[in-house]
């Protein structure tokens, strides 16, 4: 069984560390973690490992958000990996900062990552992990919010946050969606 795993965010150093960029954050925490490399490649960089006989393909779409759709076209055509078997990791500002909510469709919200996804594959129905940034902005602040840096406060529990989604992502390729949903949707 083969896996992709997507973590959206921007390519540059202007984003690196900005919310919208946590599913960047998460794929380079599991990465560290199993001491792998990402290299350039076509549409992002990716790397790849095995957890318990399960092939996992990480890729960080160098697409930039808008345009993470292609991206993931072309790497689940080139792996030939099944739409079942794609999990999308993305910021998420109706959800509290920290809070974690695996589903395996829906709509995008308003993301424009998820939306050129679901634009691309013709369906919404393929799993997200869902990483909550909170929504503390004033109106009208949206984009300065997701494209800014996380709070001291919020930085003092990441590391743990982003080992919970690294769990959630091995639970997906190991036990599947219905299982880790009702696992960690519930904490």
């Amino acid at each position: 069984m083969k896996y992709l795993i997507v973590g959206l965010g921007n390519i540059g150093d202007e984003y690196d560390g900005t919310r919208h960029n946590i599913g960047f954050r998460v794929l380079d925490a599991f990465a560290k973690a199993s001491n792998l490399v990402f290299k350039d490649g076509r549409y992002g960089f990716t790397t790849q490992t095995s957890v318990k006989g399960r092939q996992l393909v990480l890729l960080k779409p160098s697409t930039y958000m808008n345009l993470s759709g292609n991206a993931v076209r072309y790497w689940m055509q080139k792996e030939n990996i099944a739409l079942e078997n794609v999990l999308i990791v993305v910021d998420d500002l109706a959800l509290p900062f920290g809070q974690l909510r695996l589903k395996g469709k829906g709509s995008d919200a308003g993301h424009n990552g998820l939306k050129h996804i679901a634009a691309t594959l013709g369906t919404q129905n393929y799993a997200r992990l869902r990483f909550g940034i909170g929504n503390e902005f004033p109106r009208g602040g949206q984009v300065d919010f997701v494209l800014g840096k996380f709070t001291d406060e919020d930085l003092k529990t990441m590391d743990e946050r982003v080992a919970v989604a690294v769990d959630i992502i091995k639970s997906f390729c190991l036990a599947g969606l219905e299982i880790t949903m009702n696992q960690y949707n519930k904490k």
